[in-house]
């Protein structure tokens, strides 16, 4: 596997682990290929013309809820982060390799305490390694305020260096490239108001916190993984 030893335990065993549908496996995105299939290196103007489309919808949804009073607040803080920082999208570069494709807590079975095996390869393929890696971090290590818990990142980060024989520089430009990812990434509220699919809406508080934690912390998460 590419990702370097499996962080302490958050999941369970094939059979207790919750399958497509649960609120965790939606935060990992496996329950819809379409899902989470945001560029790392997204076009702010597209993500523009889409947050003024999901504004649209909110106003029309009736009887308004305290979703969409959630939603209006974090779409229109959305836009005002990406013009602050839409001269910071990233290149597309970076070093590939066979990556799992959907590491996540649900796709790691556990013998006692030990990992044993990771599990649903469908998204096996070459891409950039350490986005992989940071990925995985921020859904293993979230906390449900929408912050990580980054001592618990510095030291996954410090193994997967040591295994995988990633550089610092490496795993801080993947730090760079996700946190634009999940900055113009609105798979959940796409999910709830063009598909009427509320599955995800449990995860949606904390996911779209941390995009603003984490731009505000943005130092202190690629020191976490990079120092």
């Amino acid at each position: 596997a590419v990702l370097g030893p499996a962080p302490a335990r958050t999941g369970g065993t094939r059979a207790d682990r919750p399958r497509a549908g649960h609120p965790a496996e939606q935060n990992a995105r496996t329950a819809d290929p379409d899902a989470g299939s945001v560029d790392a290196g997204a076009d702010p103007t597209t993500t523009f013309a889409l947050i003024d489309d999901l504004l649209a919808r909110v106003r029309r949804h009736r009887p308004a809820d305290s979703f969409d009073e959630l939603a209006r607040h974090r779409l229109l803080e959305r836009r005002a982060l990406l013009e602050q920082h839409a001269g910071r999208r990233p290149p597309h570069s970076g070093p590939v390799g066979w990556v799992h494709g959907d590491f996540h807590p649900f796709n790691l079975l556990y013998r006692g305490d030990a990992p044993a095996a990771i599990v649903d390869w469908d998204r096996l393929g070459v891409k950039p390694r350490a986005e992989e890696a940071v990925r995985a971090a921020a859904i293993f290590f979230v906390r449900p305020a929408g912050t990580l818990d980054l001592p618990k990142v510095r030291a996954y980060a410090r193994a997967y260096r040591r295994t995988a024989g990633a550089t610092p520089s490496e795993l801080a430009a993947a730090v760079h490239r996700v946190w634009w990812e999940r900055l113009n990434d609105f798979w959940m509220l796409r999910w709830h108001y063009e598909r009427g699919d509320t599955r995800a809406d449990p995860q949606f508080p904390a996911a779209s916190a941390l995009v603003v934690w984490w731009t505000r912390e943005y130092d202190a998460v690629c020191d976490a993984f990079a120092g």
